[in-house]
C-alpha cells in the first residue's frame, strides 16, 4: 500500500531569501509511516491547490513570527520577524486544506498560524503581555530542545488526550508567542501551569491538532511525542 504524502510549510531565511525545513520533521514523519515534501513559497493560489491536491495531510512547522496585521493588531516593540511570504502561503494552504477536510498537525508557529486564520489572536511577546503579577514559566527554555522544560496538563476526553494516553505531559519550549484568544471552532486541550493554551484541536474534524511545543526534537525518546506523529500519519493513510 502507497504511504501517505505530507506536505510541509518551509521555514524562510530573509537575509538569504531560501527556504528550508528541519530535517527532524522529516524523519518524525518517515518514522511514522510517510513520505514528505516541502512546499514552496510564493506560488499562485491555483498552483497551491493543485499541489495541496496531491497530500493526504499538511504539518505547519515552526518558526518566526506572524505580522500582527494578519490578527489585526499593530505591531509591539517585541515582536520578532517575520516573513509576508510565509505568512500568505500557510494562511492560502490552511484554508484549502480545510475545505478538502485534509488532516492538519500544527508545531509551535503551526498552532499560532492555525488559530490566527481561523479568527483567533496570540500575544506578540508573553514577557510584555501577561499581567505582571501572572507567574510565568520559561518559554523559551535555555538548554537543549531534545530536553523537556515543564509540563502541560491534558484536557480529559480530548484528541490529544486519546493520542497520549495520559493528562500530564513532558514538553519543551522555545516561543515567546502563544494563543491568546481562541479561534471560533476550536477547543483547548492542553494548558500549561502559568495557564497558557498548548494545545488545540477542533472537534467533528477529520483530525486538526495544534501544539506549542515541538515533538520533533522528542520524538525519538519520548513514547507521547511520537504518538503525535503517528496518529497524523494514521489520519493521513485514512485519505487514501
Amino acid at each position: 500500500m502507497n504511504k501517505p504524502i505530507i506536505g510541509l510549510t518551509p521555514s524562510h531565511d530573509l537575509e538569504k531569501d531560501q527556504c528550508f525545513l528541519n530535517p527532524l520533521y522529516i524523519r518524525a514523519l518517515q518514522q511514522a509511516g510517510a513520505v514528505c515534501f516541502m512546499l514552496p513559497l510564493g506560488v499562485a493560489l491555483e498552483d497551491l491547490r493543485q499541489l495541496a491536491a496531491l497530500c493526504d495531510g499538511i504539518l505547519f512547522t515552526g518558526g518566526p513570527d506572524v505580522h500582527p496585521f494578519r490578527f489585526g493588531e499593530e505591531t509591539l516593540p517585541k515582536c520578532g520577524e517575520v516573513s509576508a511570504p510565509r505568512d500568505q502561503l500557510e494562511l492560502d494552504l490552511l484554508s484549502i486544506a480545510l475545505s478538502d477536510g485534509k488532516p492538519i498537525l500544527g508545531i509551535c508557529r503551526g498552532i499560532q498560524l492555525i488559530n490566527i486564520g481561523l479568527g483567533g489572536t496570540i500575544y506578540q511577546d508573553l514577557e510584555m503581555q501577561l499581567p505582571k503579577d501572572t507567574p510565568v514559566l520559561c518559554h523559551r527554555q535555555p538548554y537543549p530542545p531534545d530536553l523537556p522544560s515543564h509540563y502541560v496538563t491534558v484536557t480529559p476526553g480530548s484528541l490529544l488526550a486519546s493520542i497520549s494516553e495520559s493528562d500530564r505531559l513532558e514538553v519543551n519550549s522555545l516561543h515567546h508567542q502563544a494563543v491568546r484568544a481562541l479561534a471560533p471552532g476550536l477547543t483547548a486541550s492542553a494548558y500549561s501551569s502559568d495557564g497558557l493554551i498548548e494545545a488545540v484541536e477542533m472537534p467533528g474534524y477529520p483530525f486538526l491538532l495544534g501544539v506549542q511545543w515541538h515533538p520533533e526534537f522528542l520524538f525519538s525518546t519520548q513514547k507521547a511525542a511520537g504518538e503525535i506523529f503517528r496518529a497524523f500519519v494514521n489520519a493521513c493513510s485514512r485519505q487514501k
